[in-house]
């Protein structure tokens, strides 16, 4: 009985001292919370009515989707500074770090929580968050169909040819 006690006592004055301190991190987290949340009380929202940035945005977006969507691939180089037509496109291109699965997993830890890992794409590969690179489908001018084309330097994409 005086074990059991004893262990009783020992497990409790365990616990009691395991408290969590809060480091730099967590106390300037909970600083700029409060003063997230005095900002929200001076302020509030915007009084936004028309919405039109989100209507552009949804416009784009479908416009984008179009299928077939011939465009005119330009790469501007810094001494000029004036636009070198590379060819015809199918749509704007795609930036090299673009990904077709979420690039990120949560697991379950073996401690109770999650972990979240790199996932990687469908190609076994894991692509990088940011990359200078861009992937264009270029129309073969030789056989009219669209190839791959990988451009390092800045692209400039547009729907009509450019002056």
């Amino acid at each position: 009985m005086k074990t059991t006690i004893f262990s009783l006592v020992a497990v409790l004055l365990l616990l009691s001292s395991c408290e969590m301190t809060q480091d730099t991190n967590d106390k300037l987290t909970t600083q700029q919370e409060q003063l997230m949340k005095e900002a929200n009380a001076q302020t509030g929202m915007p009084a936004i009515k028309n919405f039109q940035e989100r209507k552009m945005m949804k416009m784009i977006l479908e416009l984008r989707d179009q299928e077939n969507l011939v465009c005119y691939a330009y790469i501007v180089p810094e001494m000029t500074g004036k636009p070198v037509l590379l060819g015809k496109c199918i749509g704007y291109g795609l930036p090299y770090a673009t990904q077709y699965t979420n690039p990120e997993k949560t697991y379950s830890s073996y401690s109770g929580g999650y972990e979240i890992l790199p996932q990687a794409d469908p190609n076994g590969l894991f692509m990088p968050a940011s990359a200078d690179g861009t992937w264009l489908l270029m129309i073969d001018p030789n056989t009219n169909e669209p190839r791959p084309v990988y451009i390092e330097p800045k692209v400039l994409v547009s729907p009509f040819k450019l002056q």
